[in-house]
C-alpha cells in the first residue's frame, strides 16, 4: 500500500514500511491512522502524522477534513483567547482543523452554535465556561449531544448530572491561597468579589474564601458572607462590588477574575485611595498583559497550558475510541505576587470582623 498525495517530486510515494520506520510504530498502526480508524492512542497518531510531514508528503484528504469545535462565551476577557489559542494549537498538532464559535451579546446561543458545529460534521467539541458551569441551566442538552454520538469535553465548571470529562482549576484552593496571602500581610478585614453564585467556579471560590477566613481568623461562615459580593463578571461588576466592600472597611479584596480586579482598583482610586497603600487587590486568571497594569496585579494563575492540553487530550481519546475515565480533572493554580498587595496601612483603625 502506498500513501496518496505526495508533495515532493521524489521517486514515488513512501510505503507503509517507511512511515512505520520513521514513526517507530507498526505498519498496521500506520494503516489505521491513515485510514482514520479508531483504536489508536492520540500520541501514537501524532507520531504517524508527524512522520508523514517529515518525509515531505501531505496528509490524506480524509485526515485533512477532520475538524473540532471550540465554544467560548466571549473574547473580551483575555483569559478566553488564551485558552482558545492553546486548544487550537493542540488540535492542529493532531491534524484537526479548529472551528472557533463565540457567543456574542444578541448573537447565537450555545445551543445554536452547537447545532451549527454538528451540522458541519465536527469530530468533537470543547466547551469553555459554557452552560455546564451554570447550575441553573438544563444539563439535558449535553445528554442529547452524547446521544448524537458527538464527543465533547468541558472546561471550567462541573455538573454531576453530565456524563463527560471536565477540566477545572481548583477554585477553592485559589480563593484560599489569596486569603492566606492577605492574612500573612496583616489584613484582617477581607472581601470577595465574584460572579453570580449560580456558576460553579464562583460558588467554589466562595466556599474556599469562607473556609480560609474561618481557619486563619476564626470568622464564622455567617459573618464571612457579609464580605462576599456576587456581581456581574467584568470591570463594572468589580467596581460595584468594591463600592460595598470598601464601605465595610475591607483593606484586602480577592476577585473572581483579573478584569473584576481592575474594576476594584478603579473603585479604590475613585475614592482617593491607593493600591496597595490603602487597599490590596488579588485577581484570578493571570491573563496576558496583566503583569503590566499599574500597579502590576497580584493574582492567582490558572494553568491554562496544562488545562487546555489535557482537555484536548481527553477529547481526542474519546474521538479515537479510547475514552478515559469520565471524571473531573482538577489542576492546581499558582499565586503570583506582584505590586497590588502589601501590608495594610498602619494608620487604619479597623472595626472588628465579628461586629
Amino acid at each position: 500500500m502506498t500513501i496518496p498525495l505526495p508533495r515532493g517530486a521524489g521517486n514515488g510515494a513512501p510505503r507503509l514500511a517507511d512511515i512505520a520506520a520513521q514513526s517507530g510504530v507498526s505498519e498496521a498502526t500506520v494503516s489505521r491512522v491513515l485510514n482514520g480508524k479508531a483504536g489508536v492512542a492520540g500520541a501514537t497518531r501524532h507520531k504517524v502524522l508527524a512522520a508523514l510531514d517529515v518525509l515531505g508528503y501531505e496528509r490524506p484528504v480524509r485526515l485533512k477534513r477532520r475538524s473540532a469545535g471550540l465554544v467560548v462565551p466571549e473574547l473580551t476577557n483575555p483569559i478566553f483567547p488564551a485558552f482558545a489559542q492553546v486548544v487550537e494549537q493542540v488540535l492542529a498538532g493532531h491534524g484537526y482543523t479548529p472551528v472557533l464559535c463565540t457567543q456574542m451579546p444578541g448573537g447565537a446561543t450555545e445551543d445554536e452554535l452547537v447545532e451549527q458545529l454538528v451540522e458541519r460534521g465536527v469530530a468533537g467539541i470543547v466547551f469553555l465556561s459554557g452552560l455546564h458551569a451554570d447550575a441553573s441551566a438544563d444539563p439535558a442538552r449535553y445528554a442529547r449531544l452524547t446521544a448524537r454520538g458527538v464527543p465533547y469535553v468541558l472546561i471550567n465548571g462541573y455538573n454531576e448530572h453530565i456524563d463527560a470529562n471536565f477540566v477545572s482549576p481548583d477554585d477553592r484552593a485559589a480563593a484560599r491561597m489569596a486569603v492566606r496571602h492577605l492574612v500573612e500581610l496583616g489584613h484582617e478585614r477581607i472581601g470577595l468579589a465574584i460572579g453570580p453564585t449560580r456558576y460553579v467556579p464562583s460558588r467554589r471560590k466562595a466556599e474556599g474564601f469562607t473556609a480560609e477566613l474561618y481557619e486563619l481568623l476564626g470568622v464564622e461562615r455567617a459573618d464571612a458572607e457579609r464580605f462576599i459580593r456576587p456581581t456581574l463578571f467584568g470591570v463594572e461588576g468589580g467596581h460595584a462590588a468594591a463600592d460595598i466592600l470598601l464601605r465595610e472597611g475591607c483593606t484586602g479584596i480577592v476577585c473572581g477574575s483579573d478584569l473584576m480586579a481592575l474594576g476594584v482598583i478603579r473603585a479604590v482610586r475613585a475614592r482617593g485611595l491607593d493600591v496597595p497603600g490603602d487597599v490590596s487587590v488579588v485577581g484570578f486568571d493571570d491573563s496576558p498583559l496583566i503583569a503590566f497594569t499599574s500597579p502590576p496585579l497580584s493574582t492567582v494563575r490558572q494553568p491554562v497550558q496544562a488545562m487546555a492540553t489535557a482537555a484536548v487530550g481527553a477529547l481526542l481519546e474519546e474521538i479515537e475510541g479510547n475514552p478515559v475515565q469520565r471524571t473531573e480533572f482538577v489542576f492546581q493554580p499558582e499565586l503570583v505576587v506582584r505590586g497590588s498587595t502589601a501590608q495594610p496601612p498602619a494608620r487604619a483603625t479597623l472595626p472588628q470582623v465579628l461586629t
